[in-house]
């Protein structure tokens, strides 16, 4: 048969449109609803994720009252309701290094036809590690009179440090209308270590915007502070601060005026420690009623690495696609970081600038994500390519997470004072629930077939693992990371942290061996979830608890 070069181009471009398209990046709504608002999430299990709300009004029950913390199952995508009893309304939280869970502060308000709520300005809630893969049995546990923070606290950050205790850190003495004007400018540990709050005179100075403080446990045991525009290294140690260069060109990036941060990768034989802070506003604090829903947000991102040469140099600005106003910033196991949520315009808060939508201090929301890529030259680290619409706006009182599945979990949003929902209303209590799922969840993933329950420091760990043909090749890029999951509450990925691990795979590509880090100030002792990502297909994770897994404190 002879074939014309016309016929020979038509069957070959036939046999193209019909060849299947690469995978992508996939928004996937859930059938079940939260039931509660999820304006603050925490993964605590391998299966099980923990959303808080405040105590209110939504639909899901517990105890023939509205419940307002659940258990979100992450294989089932169903909920159970938690009976809490103080209200975490704008809580932090994290993990210890025994894997108990704490939720720290709250708001003090009851709410009509609520009568169980009981203050949570000094509230700790603890949950235990949870053996049942559904969360049956598993509860938290609460003792106002007994257990309780030295001051109160709405608004507050919480990390996990070296010993594996919570550094808690700001927050107001009062429910506050916009601005921190009744501040608690002091920090304090979970457990207690001693008698009164430590003074901050970096709070002091960066009132009044300076609600959830921006804060990460650095890998020689100090502490990188942002609030306002301010920064700082805090020494937990010798009690001192050593101040930083302020986020350039005027750009506030804590609530209510809120951008988000992350600190990038660490990575071996250093462990260089570089934070990204991404959105807010290039605004001075005015009067709210002199602000609108219309201001437009900063699509700053700056970036500094924490080396005296980096803080010699300062902080290294790019831009976003888009300005952003309560983006969040959540690792990817491949070193990546996803922006996420938020909108275009406005501030945080309810209800305070002079031309709210409806109850909304914003306007715009951004619907697609953007990925940003640490080691890609200044310029090009920032694309949306391929990223697809949520459809859902996330704006303020939203959450995102990685889970060990290798997703995103995205829930929440609600600038409104009650639950308040209805075709008229641009910006609802929004109880939907999505997962953005990433493309290689849709291709055939490594195995971590099994890993120990404990990993000590310093030490080489081999272990069993399955390959796709596909990945098991001469020179694919391997990469192994240990992760804390985070916790989520106002465009804050509070804890989040991702060391990644010299490693390498066997030859009949077998097992994996990898270095876990040198101590607990490079990954603060407590639970861990391992990824084994190869060419950029992650695996799911593996959890484990790094360290000793005793109660804090502990030098690991």
């Amino acid at each position: 048969m002879k074939w014309s070069l016309f016929s020979l181009l038509t069957l070959l471009t036939s046999f193209a449109a019909a060849a299947p398209s690469a995978p992508g990046w996939r928004f996937d709504l859930k059938a079940e609803r939260s039931g509660i608002v999820a304006l603050e999430s925490i993964v605590v299990s391998p299966t099980l994720a923990i959303f808080f709300d405040r105590a209110s009004d939504d639909p899901l029950q517990i105890n023939n009252h509205s419940a307002w913390g659940a258990l979100w199952n992450l294989e089932t995508s169903t909920v159970t309701p938690l009976d809490v009893l103080t209200n975490s309304f704008c809580a932090s939280g994290a993990l210890l290094s025994n894997g108990t869970m704490a939720s720290i502060g709250g708001d003090p308000r009851g709410f009509p036809g609520n009568p169980t709520i009981e203050n949570g300005l000094q509230g700790i809630r603890i949950f235990e590690p949870c053996a049942s893969p559904t969360g049956e049995g598993c509860t938290l546990f609460e003792d106002p009179a007994t257990l309780h923070l030295l001051e109160p606290r709405w608004y507050t950050s919480a990390i996990r440090i070296f010993d594996g205790s919570l550094l808690i850190v700001g927050g107001t003495h009062v429910n506050e209308n916009f601005y921190n004007l009744h501040p608690a400018n002091t920090f304090e540990f979970f457990p207690r270590k001693e008698d009164t709050p430590r003074p901050s005179a970096f709070l002091e100075r960066s009132l009044p915007a300076n609600l959830f403080p921006r804060i990460f446990a650095l890998p020689d045991g100090k502490v990188f502070m942002v609030a306002n525009n301010q920064s700082i290294i805090y020494d937990i140690e010798a009690n001192t601060e050593r101040i930083l260069p302020d986020i350039p060109n005027n750009v506030r990036v804590t609530n209510p005026i809120d951008g988000s941060a992350i600190l990038l990768p660490l990575s071996p034989p250093d462990f260089v420690p570089e934070v990204l802070v991404c959105g807010g506003t290039q605004t001075d604090p005015l009067d709210p009623l002199q602000l609108s829903s219309q201001t437009p947000a900063s699509s700053q991102c700056s970036r500094i690495t924490l080396t005296e040469e980096g803080i010699a140099k300062g902080w290294e600005v790019e831009h976003m696609l888009e300005g952003r106003t309560m983006p969040e910033l959540v690792h990817l196991p491949n070193g990546q970081v996803l922006i996420t949520n938020g909108a275009r315009s406005g501030f945080a808060a309810i209800r305070q600038v002079q031309d709210p939508i409806g109850n909304s201090n914003s306007d715009h929301a951004v619907l697609v994500p953007s990925l940003y890529t640490p080691d890609a030259p200044l310029g090009q680290r920032i694309s949306n390519a391929g990223m697809p619409s949520s459809g859902i706006a996330r704006v303020y009182h939203s959450s995102v997470t990685l889970t060990p599945q290798g997703n995103f979990l995205i829930a929440g949003s609600n600038p409104n004072g009650n639950t308040t929902v209805g075709p008229d209303v641009k910006f609802p209590s929004e109880f939907r629930v999505q997962t953005l799922d990433p493309p290689f969840m849709f291709v055939e993933r490594p195995k971590i077939l099994n890993t120990p329950e404990k990993l000590a420091f310093n030490k080489s760990v081999t272990v069993p693992i399955s390959l796709p043909n596909t990945l098991a090749r001469p020179g694919a890029k391997v990469q192994v990371s240990l992760m804390d999951l985070g916790f989520s509450t106002h465009a804050f990925h509070s804890s989040a942290r991702l060391v990644f691990m010299d490693a390498t795979i066997s030859r009949d590509s077998k097992s994996l061996t990898f270095t876990t880090p040198p101590n607990g100030r490079v990954f603060p002792p407590g639970p861990a979830t391992i990824f084994l990502t190869i060419d950029d297909v992650s695996s799911e994770g593996a959890w484990v608890m790094m360290g000793s897994g005793r109660a804090p404190p502990t030098l690991e």
